[in-house]
């Protein structure tokens, strides 16, 4: 009742609609879901296929080196990622980015029928270029 004696009728109070909000939040995921695969770049090569456990996914972006069936060498940095470049150029461009970043993972993509002996190479080259540690990457048997 209000304070002349009339009945006064009570608003209900305004509720926020949240359908809208779920709608831009499924679109993001379904974005996010549609990108995510194609953020790892690189060079495309024929991956070994090994039962292997995934490494532990940091913030940190690694440096993916790839080499081909012909031995020729790539790198993930900068623009182009398609350009082969010599072993030298690779050893002095992750001693700099390891300098800067010394957390930074290093990955190696090999060809499955590039010469085990060019892998070891490259291998020993990254790890002298300040690189604690290199990974090989595979595929999962199917």
């Amino acid at each position: 009742m209000s304070p002349f004696g009339r009945k006064v009728k009570k608003k209900p109070m305004a509720e926020i609609n949240v359908v809208p909000y779920i709608d831009v939040m499924l679109v993001l995921l379904v974005i996010f879901m549609i990108t995510a695969p194609l953020l790892m770049q690189g060079v495309k090569v024929d991956l070994p296929q090994a039962p292997s456990e995934a490494v532990e996914d940091d913030d940190t972006e690694p440096l993916i080196v790839s080499i081909k069936k012909d031995g020729s060498y790539y790198i993930n940095l900068g623009g182009d990622q398609e350009t082969q470049r010599p072993l030298s150029e690779i050893k002095e461009t992750v001693s700099k980015v390891l300098r800067q970043e010394p957390q930074t993972p290093v990955l190696v993509w090999g060809d499955r029928d590039v010469d085990y002996g060019v892998v070891v190479q490259l291998m020993t080259e990254l790890q002298s270029a300040g690189a604690p540690s290199v990974g090989l990457v595979t595929e999962p048997p199917q």
